[in-house]
């Protein structure tokens, strides 16, 4: 139940937990970007725009090249953020009916999908999608934040720190899914994409980890479906 407005809930929920693994991930972002040699504007662009971790380290890597192949690095953090399709679909019913909806998607990425797929089922109906962009707005401001911050803070962290921060969001999201192991469909989902994990090695990072999500989540369906 809702003591507070939907969008002012949502937001309040953002800024716990969430905020500090995703502001984590974020800010080691920014410092990369800085290391890197490339602007501020750049950085925060990257982050408003892209907003999904995998995709903007690809297009990171391939942006610091000297001749920075623009089609290429488009297309490959395209398809490390492809992942963000199905969970468009599989969170749309849960957001109600009719255009408003779509005011959602730009802001689908891990952590705020995460938790509506977890909050939103217990939520009123009318309430559910208030709820949703007030955690994705909060969640989105503060990924810029961390963004500008670790670009300005670049220099006082080191790289094996930024290493470790980078972790810090996809910890968290690990953590959510260890704690809902008993619900039905999320152990085999669990058990399916570690064991695909390792097609990610061969395959690099922009094709790595939709495939990985292809063959693990196939099988965790069909194991499902019998």
């Amino acid at each position: 139940m809702l003591t507070a407005h939907p969008l002012r809930a949502g937001a309040i929920e953002a800024l716990g937990a969430p905020a500090l693994a995703m502001g984590a991930t974020f800010l080691a972002f920014g410092a990369a970007v800085a290391e890197a040699g490339l602007p501020l504007a750049w950085a925060l662009l990257c982050s408003a725009t892209v907003y999904g971790m995998a995709g903007q380290l690809v297009l990171l890597q391939l942006a610091a090249l000297p001749a920075a192949p623009v089609l290429p690095a488009v297309v490959a953090a395209t398809a490390a953020n492809a992942r963000f399709l199905p969970m468009s679909v599989a969170i749309a019913p849960l957001l109600g009916s009719g255009w408003r909806r779509l005011l959602a998607l730009p802001f689908i990425a891990i952590t705020p999908w995460a938790a509506g797929m977890r909050r939103l089922p217990a939520l009123p109906e009318g309430a559910r999608l208030g709820w949703f962009l007030g955690f994705a707005l909060a969640s989105w401001g503060g990924a810029l934040a961390a963004t500008a911050f670790g670009h300005l803070a670049a220099p006082l962290l080191p790289p094996g720190l930024r290493a470790a921060l980078l972790f810090a969001n996809p910890l968290y999201f690990a953590l959510l899914l260890a704690a809902d192991l008993g619900r039905p469909g999320v152990r085999g989902a669990v058990v399916g994409g570690a064991a695909a994990a390792p097609l990610a090695l061969p395959l690099g990072p922009a094709w790595g980890l939709l495939a990985a999500g292809i063959v693990g989540g196939t099988v965790a369906f069909l194991a499902g479906r019998r």
